[in-house]
């Protein structure tokens, strides 16, 4: 009976793993924002009513001011995306509702968007279109290499478990190629 141990994987293996995978995870991320409008097979039933403005802050989605870094981004879309759920929000009505919860640059950077084409273009715009034109503007080149950097090199630090383990999936759901090709 003969054993044999596996070869130990380098580090550029490892890098190389990691990327590898974080970009499968982007690419069906992209392919289901660009299919969500084209959904074949069954469908529910539309909303008889659209959504109010009223309803949906009755929901408590959260403020994003722009400094929050992709995590912050993240927590935003998913935090958002769920109000309109509950609300049932409309699509006409996502970027509208959605940037009514912008505060300081990240209003202020809507405003800029907006100003030249004007709002009512600028509401015109899909939820879809709003997300890619947030994430070229809050993933800077810099914080996708810091978080690369910070997800290849985290370590425990003690025995605090707990944190390291948040870290790390908020890092594993962050996918740093993001910031890089076009969604």
């Amino acid at each position: 009976m003969s054993t044999s141990e596996a070869p130990a994987m380098t580090q550029a293996a490892i890098k190389k793993l990691v990327a590898d995978s974080i970009y499968a995870a982007l690419e069906a991320q992209a392919a289901n924002m660009t299919n969500t409008n084209n959904i074949t097979g069954p469908r529910e039933a539309p909303v008889a009513r659209k959504c109010s403005y009223k309803e949906f802050m009755s929901c408590q989605p959260f403020n994003y001011k722009g400094t929050e870094g992709a995590i912050g981004l993240i927590c935003w879309f998913e935090r958002t995306e769920s109000v309109f759920s509950c609300s049932n929000c409309i699509e006409d009505y996502k970027v509208n509702f959605a940037t009514g919860t912008l505060v300081k640059e990240a209003l202020s950077w809507w405003n800029s968007f907006a100003q030249p084409i004007g709002i009512e273009e600028a509401y015109k715009i899909t939820w879809v279109e709003f997300k890619k034109l947030l994430i070229k503007k809050n993933y800077p080149q810099t914080e996708i290499q810091k978080m690369e950097d910070e997800f290849y090199h985290l370590t425990v630090k003690g025995n605090d478990l707990k944190t390291y383990v948040r870290r790390f999936q908020e890092l594993a759901v962050t996918p740093p190629n993001l910031g890089r090709s076009e969604i």
